[in-house]
């Protein structure tokens, strides 16, 4: 089982790191070459460049509240690249790159996401 994890190309898992301008800001962001990746493949659904696609979820969360330290943002990108395909995995985002993320009902797929969690966790309790 873990031949499938442990015999990926070591490159996908090296790290590199990028200088991005955030909130006008230069600073650095190193993450591994698999998530630039899905950074990559996201920006190009809806026309941008990974640089503006990290730029733009940066402005996001600062105009929400939510934005924490780097460390932080480093780690929501992240989460940002998994989420994308565990919602591509679940058939709540279309796997046709064509498909502008930006089309998507994000609330309409939020709220599919939740009846999902809400479903597993009452088939937990009830085995």
């Amino acid at each position: 089982m873990c031949q499938l994890f442990t015999g990926a190309r070591p490159q996908l898992y090296a790290s590199r790191v990028r200088s991005i301008r955030l909130g006008g800001v230069a600073t650095s962001i190193r993450l591994e070459n698999i998530y630039w990746q899905a950074l990559e493949e996201i920006g190009a659904r809806d026309g941008l460049t990974v640089p503006r696609l990290v730029s733009r979820l940066h402005e996001e969360l600062a105009a929400a509240g939510t934005l924490g330290d780097r460390a932080n943002f480093t780690s929501f990108l992240r989460v940002s690249c998994t989420r994308y395909l565990q919602l591509q995995v679940a058939g709540l985002v279309p796997t046709d790159c064509s498909v502008p993320i930006r089309d998507l009902d994000s609330r309409s797929i939020l709220a599919a996401e939740r009846a999902t969690a809400e479903r597993t966790e009452k088939q937990a309790l009830a085995a």
